[in-house]
């Protein structure tokens, strides 16, 4: 079967910095971030191998690249001519207080084209892609999403998509193979009025009806909800302690595409999908987790049938 791989589409990576304090003396953490670069890092804790398509650039670019390079990564990137994104976050009280950010400057044409061509070679070569959303949907325009996608899947690419908004929209429309969305980003969209499993079911079923064939909706620490194969399950999540809720989405994301990616069944990469997501709460890291735990977790993850689609 060869390698499993899987090309994580993140256009514009953020530097984080994050103050903690643990005990007496405050921590210092500085980290790639980014919905693409956790979706990365869950993705290799689980067996997988990703090929990372990026663009960096400035004072901040020069710190953040030799920090995405890391095991079972392939770092491609593309050199931006203004600086990429960054935040700092303040956790001292256990709460996260954003003291700053800049999520990125718009790409320019130029930057684009070269970010284009280099996902789209690199999507076909590992036959699996992730395309994941910027910071701000400012810094990238949908329709770069919208075309990456009608190529990838015209020449035979798995894709799963996990964004919002437009960006949803565009790739939409080029079909995809799976699309993961949080239920506040349904409502947010307009997809849903609120967040009754009616209103997520019925959002559920009109992504699939405008081109997903497989949709997985989080809903926090209410276990998600997922429709494949012409049917719709409650997908029920182990009750953890919350570390940090951030990242738990991303990680239900990389779950899935890396069962996918070894060939597994779309049941079993929602089951690894939720555990792995359940897991990523319990920890301060954003997209992490050992492999030995998500399978422990997994086989407590229920998929409970609804409804036909």
């Amino acid at each position: 079967m060869g390698d499993a791989r899987v090309m994580v589409f993140a256009p514009a990576p953020q530097l984080t910095v994050t103050i903690e304090q643990q005990h007496d003396i405050p921590e210092l953490h500085v980290h790639p971030g980014g919905q693409g670069i956790w979706q990365t890092r869950m993705i290799t804790s689980l067996g997988a191998e990703v090929t990372l398509c990026a663009a960096v650039g400035g004072e901040v670019g020069r710190v953040l690249k030799p920090l995405l390079d890391f095991k079972g990564v392939l770092l491609r990137t593309v050199a931006r001519e203004s600086g990429s994104g960054w935040y700092v976050h303040d956790r001292r009280d256990g709460k996260r207080k954003e003291i700053a950010e800049q999520p990125g400057a718009p790409f320019t044409r130029h930057e684009l084209d070269e970010l284009y061509n280099l996902a789209l070679a690199e999507g076909l070569r590992a036959g699996n892609a992730i395309l994941s959303g910027p910071a701000h949907p400012s810094v990238i325009r949908a329709d770069v999403y919208g075309r990456l996608a009608k190529d990838l899947r015209a020449n035979g690419c798995r894709v799963i998509a996990d964004l919002c908004g437009n960006h949803l929209k565009a790739v939409l429309k080029a079909g995809l193979n799976v699309v993961k969305i949080s239920h506040e980003e349904l409502i947010k969209d307009g997809l849903a009025k609120d967040n009754s499993e009616k209103q997520l079911t019925e959002a559920l079923l009109k992504l699939h009806d405008e081109g997903a064939e497989s949709v997985l909706v989080s809903r926090a620490d209410a276990g998600a909800l997922a429709m494949f194969n012409e049917e719709i399950y409650r997908v029920g999540i182990p009750k953890l302690s919350i570390a940090d809720h951030r990242g738990a989405g991303d990680s239900m994301t990389a779950g899935v595409a890396a069962v996918l990616a070894k060939g597994g069944t779309m049941q079993d990469a929602v089951r690894t999908g939720a555990a792995a997501g359940a897991l990523n709460v319990t920890r301060h890291g954003l997209g992490t987790g050992h492999l030995d735990a998500v399978q422990v977790l997994t086989e407590r993850v229920k998929l409970t049938p609804i409804k036909k689609a």
